[in-house]
């Protein structure tokens, strides 16, 4: 309706200002000075016209690049506007669905109460958790190596113990939540909500909750990216190089590629001191309230079980 009453003003508008200009280039077609200031303005918009369909061009093949990825959604900069849009958006992505996180130490998302996925998995149906063992070679080449923030092994640590405490808490409370650790240093932050995936780089010396954030969605045609991350995802969680936590036990479970138990390592896992933030825990010796309760391996598997 607003176009077609613009159509109709500037229909009716027309012969006035066919007039008018024709009254104004009666004036200037003799100033040479009027003259090539009218010709400099038209010049001037002409290259801005040009310029924005040429843009326009430009960003319609970049959205069609996008779309074919599955790339809807991006987050440069943490600020706190998207994260509380990010939080909603996860909140309504994941609600009824099965969670699959691969993260650090689940500082910034899980155990945080203005985290992106704390009131995530209050409503999932099931959670698939992907943390760093914090006593692998691996974490700790990570942790020294991040500079902004300075962090330190015990402080990673109890991270990771007061994640692994809220999912002890939420299989409590009857969800279906399952934990496995991986050694190597950490390569995304990889959220699967339902037909979602929220994608956030881990920088070798940056803190990953500055990173910007991507969303991709499934593309029912195509798939895109989003199958790509999904099937990385189920590769890494059924490999036998990652144990399960026992959270009804604090024990690391290991298993053939059959599902079959080979070993468990006990871990002790304790309360923090009263009182105490993260920070104060990085004070804590190594053999602090979260350890290993000995060394670990090398181990031969249980007779009767191959080596696989």
């Amino acid at each position: 309706m607003i176009i077609v009453a613009m159509g109709a003003g500037i229909a009716l508008l027309l012969p006035a200002g066919a007039r008018e200009f024709l009254s104004f280039w009666s004036q200037v077609e003799h100033d040479k000075f009027s003259l090539i200031a009218v010709e400099m303005t038209a010049a001037v918009v002409f290259m801005a016209c040009f310029t924005a369909i040429h843009r326009s061009l430009r960003d319609r093949s970049l959205a069609a690049a996008a779309r074919g990825a599955g790339l809807v959604s991006f987050f440069p900069r943490p600020a706190p506007e998207a994260q509380r849009r990010i939080a909603a958006l996860k909140e309504g992505q994941g609600a009824g669905r099965t969670v699959m996180v691969i993260g650090s130490s689940g500082s910034g998302s899980l155990v945080d109460q203005v985290g992106d996925l704390s009131s995530v998995l209050d409503k999932c149906l099931e959670a698939k958790i992907f943390l760093v063992n914090p006593f692998s070679q691996d974490a700790r080449m990570r942790v020294e190596a991040l500079t902004s923030p300075p962090a330190t092994l015990p402080a990673f640590r109890e991270e990771v113990r007061q994640s692994i405490a809220l999912l002890k808490r939420l299989k409590a409370l009857g969800k279906v939540v399952k934990l496995k650790l991986y050694a190597d240093p950490p390569l995304v932050k990889l959220v699967i909500l339902g037909d979602y995936i929220w994608l956030q780089h881990y920088h070798a010396d940056l803190d990953g909750q500055n990173m910007p954030e991507y969303v991709l969605q499934r593309n029912p045609a195509t798939h895109g990216l989003y199958s790509f991350y999904a099937h990385y995802f189920m590769q890494r969680w059924e490999s036998v190089d990652s144990p399960e936590y026992d959270l009804d036990r604090d024990e690391l479970v290991y298993r053939t590629r059959t599902g079959q138990e080979i070993r468990r390592e006990p871990v002790e896992i304790g309360a923090a001191p009263a009182g105490s933030s993260i920070a104060e825990c990085s004070s804590v010796g190594p053999s602090g309230v979260f350890q290993l309760r000995h060394a670990p391996g090398p181990y031969l598997p249980v007779r009767g079980y191959d080596l696989d």
